[in-house]
């Protein structure tokens, strides 16, 4: 009777309004590519071939503050995707002055399909997606597909069953039953300046803010010699590239470069040396030099 109660309670949620915009990063973020690939095979995940609304809601409390199943796919083009599903209901109305009827769907309230080359790289990504009987999900493409596309998810409900979600081709399909250790949030990692700076406060993951155009993940690695090595995740596409660069002279300036695919982006930066908390400098792509500004971020989240 109280699973009803919460199914319905779901349904009514999501038809009023959109899903609001998260200000944080969650346990749902934690699950990057690596942890999402190795997880087939360890206590806490299990292979399913389809996924009814009782399994879902029986599921769908399995990470802290958030509602909704866990499934992992392994889907057709051979890259990995986690969901946070629900099962839930839609109303609607047959005729003018009919009375209301509801129809069981599943609801995918967000999704990630990775990119291979980072942790963090992704695909497609989205949230807010019906599934309605007889709809097909193409997680690569991250659209809902007729059945000539193929897709990865195909959501039945054959006379006389109940709904159900499974996977489509070579796609796989599992369930997560228990959050897995790897991906347990990291305390919190505040940076502690003395009198004299250390070039090693440049360890750490930045949100970058370039000429007010283009925003992303940065993180830096300092090495022997002052060798800055790290990634830069792009906001706009969800892709990672690589970072190269070195500590200046005086050790608190750094010089970086972001390499993309057809061209290179070169940084120059001063951290705050009072804090640590930031770096602010100019940026220079293909001669067309900008302001940037970086702000420390304390824990490893990525920053969602």
């Amino acid at each position: 009777m109280v699973r009803s109660f919460l199914l319905g309670l779901v349904t009514t949620c999501w038809c009023f309004g959109p899903t609001l915009s998260r200000v944080r990063a969650d346990a749902f973020d934690l699950y990057t590519l690596p942890i999402v690939a190795g997880a087939p095979g360890k206590e806490g995940v299990r292979e399913v071939s389809e996924l009814t609304p009782e399994v879902i809601l029986a599921n769908s409390q399995v990470l802290p503050n958030l509602e909704g199943a866990v499934v992992l796919v392994a889907t057709n083009d051979n890259r990995w995707a986690k969901l946070l599903v629900l099962a839930a209901r839609h109303k609607y109305t047959a005729a003018v002055g009919g009375e209301p009827q509801f129809i069981p769907i599943f609801r995918i309230e967000r999704y990630v399909t990775f990119r291979e080359g980072g942790e963090r790289s992704v695909q497609a990504t989205g949230q807010g997606i019906s599934l309605f009987p007889g709809f097909r999900f193409h997680l690569d493409w991250g659209q809902v597909v007729p059945e000539a596309l193929g897709g990865d998810l195909h959501v039945t409900a054959e006379s006389g069953k109940k709904l159900s979600l499974r996977p489509i081709g070579k796609a796989r399909m599992f369930l997560l039953t228990r959050p897995l250790p790897e991906a347990a949030p990291q305390g919190v990692r505040r940076l502690e300046t003395g009198e004299k700076f250390d070039p090693q406060y440049f360890n750490g993951t930045y949100r970058l803010h370039d000429d007010g155009r283009r925003t992303g993940i940065l993180r830096l690695a300092v090495g022997e010699g002052g060798d800055i090595t790290g990634t830069f995740v792009s906001d706009a596409n969800g892709r990672e590239y690589s970072v190269q660069g070195s500590v200046g002279r005086p050790n608190y300036k750094v010089q970086f470069v972001v390499q993309f695919p057809q061209t290179q982006q070169e940084f120059t930066g001063f951290m705050f040396t009072g804090n640590g908390k930031a770096l602010a400098g100019i940026s220079k792509m293909e001669e067309r030099e900008t302001g940037f500004y970086a702000l420390r971020l304390e824990t490893d989240d990525g920053g969602r």
